[in-house]
């Protein structure tokens, strides 16, 4: 056992590698910092975490050091005494504040990182919020263009180096540098080499100031006006736990969350900048119907959800003997269980099928170099399956089918011959009412190519429901809309078969429902849909999802099989 004195608090750190800003915050104590990070390399540059630092000895004396230390710097062992309160230690801090204030421009009220900022939290609270200096402030020329979505405020950088640190040590690209010496040195990219690479957003929150920003929320927002909601990034397989961030129903950006189930401390751009559609103007957020026998022309025809949903029942229970349905992977488990008990519902002999799986050349890791080849330990994996919820949908159709059928069988059962009313050992009829689920983000583009609409328009009834206007969407008889997964409450479950929890930040349009709250509507239950009350009802009707049972799945999320 090995214990560290942290202002005078006896910590066990067992058999932990720790610095001592780990060790004391196990104390509940915190040492301020800016050039650390528990994901990079050790340079102690910003000296903000000096404490002072001693030995406790066998007979109970303690020798302490005659100068302060950098914190991130020194290993936390047996009988390591740290003071971070002395006057000493106060002074050394408050000193290095003002030294990096020196040339830092006062623009808070005009900065986008204002409210976020740990130079400005630090300064209130371990430092002097005004510097002696009188001499002009060296402002070297901004950057507005180092990357597709990066711009870079010179002046307001403090050298911490966590960029150039994370463009080599997890990225691996490389793209950032620190130039000139001294008094002038800034950070700046190589010429014409941007800073493009796939994980490139994740220098703007490692930035502990407001030096570099994201373009795309550059003025939009103030950070104190938004509210943040905990969730799951559905832009791949991964899983990566994330911030929404938003306000009036807007979402106006994603931030990663750490998670060491998931993927750690990162996100990857598609993740972070691929949420615009949430917001579109053009989804739908209300029930189309079309008349019975028109199918040429997109269902224009606005109708209440008291009138759609009781019409939807009444024909799929007119087809049930020849009823079909695709289990999108971007529902939730929750949503995939009551979809599936719906269908079943109808009739036993309905089929069920697994919707697209999105698969996009292939898995990315990093640290890689510039031809894509890994270097070092992977830190970080971009999937090529870019949906959230496979492996969750997948047993939930184990559970009432017995099989997962893809959705190219599908395409083959409607291209069958084979008439309605055939036999033959292992042969399945074809479908003629079809209720089809999808909600996949536009990036991905036409999920459907023109062979497979047509084959799916043959069927003569069938039922969308989708994010936004497609070519399949323009011969439904009905069209439901879609919700998106920061609009909803429930749980994916990733390649690793990790079940994390999602949760609703912004509504789903003026008159829109979460894709659960339909089917739950549709099986005559009345309510509101609670996530957690499905998702312990699933976890003791389906074996595979018993973890589940627990409710809330916590921080992190729940190993399932």
């Amino acid at each position: 056992m090995a214990v560290v004195l942290i202002n005078d608090k006896p910590v066990d750190i067992g058999n932990e590698r720790l610095n001592l800003v780990q060790a004391a915050a196990k104390a509940g104590v915190f040492i301020p910092h800016y050039c650390w990070h528990p994901a990079l390399s050790v340079v102690a540059s910003c000296r903000m975490c000096l404490v002072e630092v001693g030995d406790k000895k066998p007979d109970g004396t303690v020798a302490m050091q005659p100068r302060v230390v950098p914190a991130c710097q020194t290993p936390a062992k047996d009988g390591t005494v740290c003071i971070t309160n002395s006057e000493k230690a106060k002074f050394s801090q408050a000193r290095t504040l003002e030294g990096l204030l020196l040339n830092h421009p006062l623009d808070c009220p005009v900065c986008d990182k204002a409210g976020e900022c740990m130079l400005q939290d630090y300064s209130y609270r371990f430092g002097k919020a005004q510097s002696r200096m009188i001499d002009p402030k060296n402002r070297p020329a901004n950057k507005p263009d180092i990357g597709e979505h990066l711009s870079l405020f010179t002046d307001r950088c403090i050298m911490c180096s966590r960029c150039v640190r994370f463009t080599r040590e997890i990225s691996g690209s490389a793209e950032l540098q620190v130039i000139n010496r001294g008094h002038h040195s800034e950070i700046d990219i190589f010429p014409g080499d941007p800073v493009n690479n796939p994980l490139a957003g994740n220098v703007v929150d490692l930035c502990p100031v407001g030096a570099l920003a994201n373009k795309e929320f550059l003025y939009k927002q103030r950070v104190w006006f938004l509210k943040s909601q905990k969730s799951v990034c559905a832009g791949c397989s991964t899983g990566c736990s994330i911030h929404i961030d938003h306000n009036k129903d807007i979402v106006y950006r994603i931030r990663p969350r750490e998670n060491p189930q998931a993927q750690g401390y990162f996100i990857c751009d598609e993740g972070r900048f691929d949420f615009p559609y949430i917001n579109g103007k053009e989804r739908f957020d209300r029930p189309l119907v079309k008349p019975a026998g028109e199918r040429s022309e997109p269902a224009e025809s606005a109708v209440a959800w008291e009138t759609a949903l009781p019409d939807i029942r009444d024909v799929l229970k007119k087809s049930a003997s020849a009823l079909a349905a695709v289990v999108s992977p971007m529902l939730t488990v929750e949503e995939a269980y009551l979809f599936a008990k719906l269908i079943k519902g109808f009739s036993p002999q309905a089929t069920l099928y697994l919707g697209w799986v999105p698969n996009v050349g292939k898995d990315e890791s990093f640290p890689r170099d510039r031809k894509g080849n890994p270097v070092g330990p992977v830190q970080f994996t971009i999937r090529a399956e870019k949906c959230p919820n496979r492996r969750g949908v997948e047993e939930v159709l184990k559970h009432f089918q017995g099989e997962v059928l893809g959705f190219d069988r599908l395409i083959a059962d409607i291209s069958s011959p084979l008439p309605t009313g055939g036999e033959g050992a292992g042969v399945r009829r074809r479908p003629q009412a079809l209720y089809l689920t999808a909600g996949y983000p536009p990036r991905l583009g036409a999920w459907l190519n023109d062979e497979q609409t047509k084959t799916l328009s043959t069927i003569p009834l069938l039922i969308v429901q989708d994010l936004a206007p497609t070519p399949i969407t323009q011969t439904a008889r009905y069209v439901l809309p879609a919700a998106t997964f920061a609009e909803k409450d429930g749980c994916f479950v990733n390649h690793a078969n990790l079940a994390q929890q999602i949760r609703w930040a912004v509504r789903p349009g003026t008159m829109g429902r979460t894709d659960g709250q339909i089917f739950l509507s549709l099986l005559g239950r009345r309510g509101l849909i609670q996530a957690t009350k499905i998702r312990q009802e699933l976890a003791a009707e389906i074996p595979f999802f018993a973890p589940l049972a627990v409710g809330d799945l916590g921080e992190f999320g729940v190993k399932l099989g």
